[in-house]
């Protein structure tokens, strides 16, 4: 598509006289001065919450039911993955076939516009207006990786057998829980002087039992991560998203070791577009009106997304006219950088 660039004011040049705001259509040249901008297009951003599971048995997983009544106890390692959560949301991407150009000339009422960093035009007016200082990324620590072979008495470490090791272990967990109770029950021989020894106590126990019941439970690492798909907006009916699979987490659409997430897109025809007789002037300050599409989301025989997203590809362009800038009053307006609309417009006389 051929670029559209619009010449808008020059910078604001304090002199005795100022002019109007002046916007044409035109080509830009080398010679001049100002600011290109692009308004944005719409992806869908289709955001998996999933986790990644790693059981691994426990060294005496075959007498888990014999000792500590644990059933189910398998002696097999295992991979797999579960979808914690699902989101579905839209985003603004450069559309380079949307670039315009803000002259800026002397002796002119220029709007102070500010960019994203990819260019999209995000205000006019009103510095600083969305800048925000990204978060610090918190990221959890895994759960911390005991060795029961440091809790283990001479006795068990010196057992002729793996099943007698095993019953000595279990009768050691067993201790452990009555120690426990003792203390809670304020019934221990050597009870601790206040709250936070008693705590102090508790935890080293709690940890004991954890390390020596992993022996015969084994050990589950939990993997958290999240997976980003994007998919230009169309008319769609049940399309693959993408797929899932239990033991590879999120794959490639085209991937059949997943199974499949659909993905329905039916736009509905708002704001209603007027057929472009090729008469339509363009003047002013571009912005998108996106129209809605109603998005379903579907997957494992459940309905996991169904409402109406903003889509611009679905809608269509209009101007702010140029007369809005001058040295009368100062109009701020503030655009939606996932779609390219109007947020809110305001007026200030000078």
């Amino acid at each position: 598509m051929k670029k559209k660039m619009i010449w808008l004011a020059g910078l604001f040049i304090a002199t005795s006289t100022y002019a109007q705001t002046d916007v044409t259509t035109g080509i830009m040249r080398g010679k001049d001065y100002g600011v290109t901008y692009l308004l944005p297009k719409t992806e869908i951003e289709i955001v998996v919450e999933a986790t990644k599971h790693t059981y691994m048995p426990g060294e005496f997983c075959k007498y888990a039911d014999r000792y500590l009544r644990m059933n189910n106890i398998s002696a097999d390692p295992d991979i797999y993955w579960t979808i914690d959560k699902l989101q579905t949301r839209v985003i603004g991407v450069p559309d380079k076939d949307n670039v315009y150009f803000v002259k800026l000339k002397d002796k002119t009422v220029a709007p102070l516009m500010e960019l994203t960093e990819d260019g999209i035009v995000r205000s006019i007016n009103m510095p600083l207006s969305g800048r925000t200082v990204p978060a610090t990324k918190i990221t959890a620590t895994a759960q911390e990786i005991i060795d029961p072979r440091k809790f283990l008495t001479e006795e068990i470490l010196m057992a002729s057998s793996r099943a007698k090791m095993a019953e000595l272990v279990a009768k050691e967990i067993y201790n452990i829980r009555e120690s426990k109770n003792a203390l809670l029950r304020g019934e221990a021989d050597n009870m601790p002087q206040d709250g936070a020894q008693l705590k102090i106590m508790l935890d080293n126990l709690n940890l004991q039992e954890r390390a020596m019941t992993e022996m015969f439970s084994g050990t589950l690492k939990e993997e958290p991560q999240t997976f980003t798909i994007r998919l230009t907006p169309k008319e769609m009916d049940n399309e693959v998203a993408f797929r899932f699979s239990k033991r590879l987490g999120v794959v490639a659409s085209d991937d059949l070791a997943g199974e499949p997430y659909y993905i329905s897109i039916t736009d509905l025809k708002t704001p209603a577009i007027p057929e472009d007789d090729g008469k339509k002037k363009v003047d002013g300050v571009a912005y998108n009106v996106p129209g809605r599409a109603h998005i379903t989301l579907t997957g494992n025989n459940k309905k996991l997304f169904d409402g109406e997203l903003p889509i611009t590809q679905f809608g269509t362009i209009e101007y702010l006219a140029p007369v809005l800038f001058n040295k009368n009053s100062t109009v701020k307006v503030l655009f939606d950088t996932a779609t390219g609309g109007l947020i809110k417009v305001d007026r200030e006389n000078n």
